[in-house]
């Protein structure tokens, strides 16, 4: 059977192309790698799935988007967030605004998404199948049709590749798609981690491997210049090998040409005290515990876990007694604790990253009708293209948007 159109991936970017798709008419046929669609999506945002940002301005939009977001122009004004949002409350998702206009479900469960997009795809008569396609047969700059990995051929008169890019493979997000885009002539920009855990040099922080801090504040520097690239507040996390967590994952996307010691991270333990309320809160619990080393007296101001670290790098004697600590002690105290600094050596691999950096070049796409201009039957949608953008909610929005586009277009 020939099909109208062949989607291949069922993500987010997927199912909305294969979707839209099928509502205007067409015989639509899904081909997705896993047993059900959605698999990234389900974990998305801690499993709560940040489904878009509600900024309501198209140039605010682009603007978080810091990898070729001038390109994505004509599919966020075809699909803004608020459209995302009208659209799966009308599948009877709820959804609810938080803290830097993240958007989540109010149940906060990813699998409402999932099973909004499966609804959607399914009452609009689009037939999934598991397969993994991975070649493209052309003839004169057009696919005459897709072959999966067993062999079975399907044909189709337009063809749209949402197959994700190479983050998370777990989830089907193997880069399938750059190699299918190569097979039709495309060039495919250098692939990088971004919204990526960090590495760092400093080895103590193993030690605190586990402890989340939150509501703390980052300052992000370029030690060759000592210009400050990025800030942000919110939860930090401590691994084995260095840093994660929201605020984490938003400054890797601000560290170019990364190499071992070009960028530092300045964490402020506590970003609601100045400096003269810190130092007058430590005098306080010093007060109170006059005769105790300073590791008993930090005990209401830290994380347990945290203390010995901080206690080694401020120099204090662990076993002087607080009484005994100077003016300047506390002073460098005070410092440490609105300095606390993190030496970057590298990203973690590309399959621990959030999304990927790089994909299918943007010159070789037409940005008002996501057709490629090298093949006349075939369309991008999602990661799979070398956009890519803060976190926030603005990476799937990218997906809805291209997969509307894509979508609509064929």
């Amino acid at each position: 059977m020939k099909y109208d159109v062949l989607v291949i991936g069922g993500g987010a970017a997927g199912c909305m192309a294969a979707g839209f798709a099928a509502k205007n008419g067409n015989n639509v046929l899904l081909a997705e790698r896993n047993d059900r669609i959605g698999r990234k999506v389900m974990i998305t945002g801690k499993g709560r799935c940040n489904v878009t940002n509600a900024c309501s301005l198209l140039n605010e939009l682009i603007e978080n988007v810091p990898v070729n977001g001038r390109f994505l122009y004509g599919a966020f004004s075809r699909f803004m967030p608020y459209d995302t949002m009208d659209f799966f409350e009308e599948l009877g998702v709820e959804l609810k605004i938080e803290r830097g206009n993240r958007v989540f479900p109010v149940s906060d469960k990813a699998v409402e998404i999932v099973d909004a997009l499966n609804a959607f795809i399914n009452n609009n008569g689009v037939k999934k199948i598991k397969a993994r396609i991975v070649k493209l047969n052309t003839e004169n700059d057009h696919i005459i049709s897709a072959q999966d990995e067993n062999g079975n051929i399907y044909e189709a008169d337009k063809y749209i590749i949402a197959t994700g890019g190479k983050s998370y493979p777990l989830t089907g997000s193997t880069g399938d798609g750059y190699s299918l885009a190569r097979q039709c002539g495309h060039t495919v920009t250098p692939l990088k981690p971004a919204l990526v855990p960090l590495v760092t040099s400093d080895e103590w922080t193993g030690q605190l491997q586990g402890l989340s801090l939150k509501n703390i504040s980052i300052t992000v520097r370029d030690n060759d210049t000592y210009n400050e690239v990025f800030n942000d507040f919110g939860e930090l996390l401590f691994t084995h090998f260095g840093v994660s967590g929201p605020v984490i994952l938003s400054a890797s996307s601000h560290m170019k040409n990364l190499t071992d010691g070009k960028y530092s991270i300045e964490i402020d333990l506590k970003p609601g005290l100045s400096d003269e309320k810190l130092d007058a809160r430590i005098l306080r619990d010093f007060a109170e515990n006059a005769n105790k080393s300073i590791t008993n007296a930090l005990s209401k101001l830290l994380p347990h876990k945290l203390i010995p670290v901080i206690v080694r790098l401020s120099g204090i004697p662990t076993d002087l007694k607080v009484n005994q600590i100077t003016k300047d002690m506390r002073q460098d105290l005070v410092y440490l604790l609105k300095h606390f600094t993190v030496t970057v050596k590298e990203f973690r691999p590309i399959e621990e990253a959030i999304v990927t950096s790089g994909g299918v070049s943007v010159k070789e796409i037409n940005p008002k009708t996501m057709q490629s201009t090298l093949c006349d039957n075939l369309y991008f949608a999602g990661e799979v293209i070398d956009v890519d953008a803060y976190t926030g909610g603005f990476n799937l929005q990218i997906a809805f948007s291209t997969g509307v586009l894509a979508g609509k277009s064929v």
